[in-house]
């Protein structure tokens, strides 16, 4: 075996490749530093792990609040984001729009389930990166249901929620026909890790064993401390975001029935004062109302102040209309306002425009009723003239000689019908029946209306 010589060919291959190595050993060092990150063990101890509560119902005003929670996490720069969830499900688009801030999320996210991951609140637990349950826990059964609670058989609509299941269960690695299964009662599914079959008429729903078993959780956990240890984070501390007072009554204030009820409410009081004045207390609840409507949506973010802005300008046009005719144009203007910041204000403008519908057609029932109890104090009043100016309520329009009747006096003047006769020493104005008297012809007074006094000759007088 020859060895290379310096300055050999062979020789200097040898020492660039040993320098190229050399050179590229810091940068390999710097390379595997930075594949480190993100991971626990780059993670400073200060770093927090934040809880998040998702409970009751999913809706606008529990996205408005997961929102605030996530970026008050990033803020914090948390280790792990951990929702706690507890829901029977809720609104489609509302969970929908929370998958996605999970799935962007900077903060790697797990859901510890430990009640009900029903419906929208599956679709919520499969977009984090790890699930957890609780002893007793469930999770599945997803079908569309309405308000009433009743399962809704559109194609469409549970063709599509079907599919928003299984991409989130496929993009965290897991069997996407399960997840299809929880939704679309058309689809059996056979889950061999528990040698179970569901067959096609019924949900999925698993319990905590069934999904860690069928690869749908991670680990069980008794509570939100052996979830902690799961993802390594002991040592850390634990932030508990919570909802504020003014969120949670927004998150009350938004939900459909509370918002038809309060623009009930507005609709009918407003209308009740603008048109049976006087009461005060009617004005008063409809723009308290109106006011807790725009509050609640204003909280969650979706109301802001054009939308009020524009509410008080139709409030305005309305009350003007009242008392300048402008042929209606006013009111109109008014009318179209006030619906305009309503629907404006809102998630979503057909749940608005179906919520406003439904107010306005009971505050219609309500105001007619109430007119028709209070008819006499109704604002038309002021234009039409009712008060009557009668002798009993002590008003006269001229004198009433009432005494004169059946007195006798004598003709001064010829009465053609009308002329003057003499009373005793009274001179009168008089009229007759329709006949000619003669100068110094005796007349009797037979009818005295107001200032109307009737005679006859004397003579024609019959006793």
């Amino acid at each position: 075996m020859s060895i290379a010589k310096p300055g050999s060919l062979l020789f200097r291959l040898a020492f660039l490749l040993l320098l190229t190595v050399l050179l590229l050993m810091p940068l390999a060092a710097v390379y595997a530093a930075d594949s480190t990150k993100g991971t626990t063990a780059s993670v400073p101890l200060s770093a927090p792990v934040v809880v998040i509560p998702v409970h009751q119902t999913v809706e606008t005003g529990l996205q408005r609040f997961l929102e605030r929670a996530f970026k008050e996490a990033e803020e914090a720069h948390a280790m792990y984001i951990i929702l706690d969830i507890d829901t029977l499900g809720g609104r489609v688009d509302s969970a929908e729009e929370i998958g996605k801030l999970i799935v962007n999320s900077k903060i790697p996210t797990i859901a510890y389930v430990h009640g009900r991951a029903v419906s929208a609140g599956s679709y919520i637990a499969l977009n984090a990166n790890k699930i957890a349950m609780g002893p007793g826990s469930t999770m599945g059964a997803a079908a569309v249901v309405d308000a009433s609670g009743s399962e809704i058989d559109n194609v469409k609509v549970i063709s599509h929620w079907a599919s928003q299941m299984r991409s989130a269960a496929e993009l965290r690695g897991r069997d996407p026909l399960i997840a299809e299964a929880m939704v679309d009662k058309n689809v059996g599914v056979e889950l061999k890790a528990i040698n179970k079959t569901v067959p096609k008429g019924q949900l999925v729903s698993l319990t905590a064993d069934d999904a860690v078993k069928v690869g749908y959780a991670e680990t069980k956990a008794a509570d939100l401390n052996e979830v902690v240890r799961f993802i390594g984070a002991a040592e850390h501390p634990v932030i508990h975001l919570n909802p504020s007072a003014a969120e949670k009554l927004s998150r009350f204030l938004t939900q459909p029935v509370v918002a038809t009820l309060l623009l009930f409410i507005g609709i009918a009081g407003i209308v009740i004062e603008l048109f049976v004045p006087g009461f005060g207390i009617p004005g008063i609840i409809g723009l308290l109302g109106f006011g807790l409507y725009f509050f609640g949506h204003y909280i969650v973010g979706f109301a802001g102040v054009e939308e009020i802005a524009l509410f008080i300008i139709g409030v305005v046009l309305l009350i003007i209309e009242i008392f300048v005719s402008s042929f209606g144009i006013l009111g109109i203007l008014g009318i179209i306002s006030l619906f305009s910041s309503v629907v404006m204000a809102a998630y979503s403008t057909k749940q608005a425009a179906l919520n406003l519908t439904i107010a306005s057609v009971l505050a219609i029932i309500v105001v007619i009723i109430f007119i028709r109890i209070f008819k006499h104090r109704g604002v038309w009043n002021r234009f039409i003239l009712k008060d009557k100016l009668t002798a009993e309520q002590g008003y006269t329009s001229s004198t009433t000689r009432s005494d004169l009747l059946g007195k006798s006096g004598v003709a001064l003047t010829p009465l053609r019908p009308a002329g003057v006769v003499a009373v005793g020493e009274e001179r009168i104005d008089v009229v007759t029946s329709g006949e000619f008297i003669a100068v110094n012809k005796p007349v009797v007074v037979v009818l005295v209306e107001g200032s109307r006094i009737v005679v006859r000759e004397a003579h024609e007088i019959v006793h």
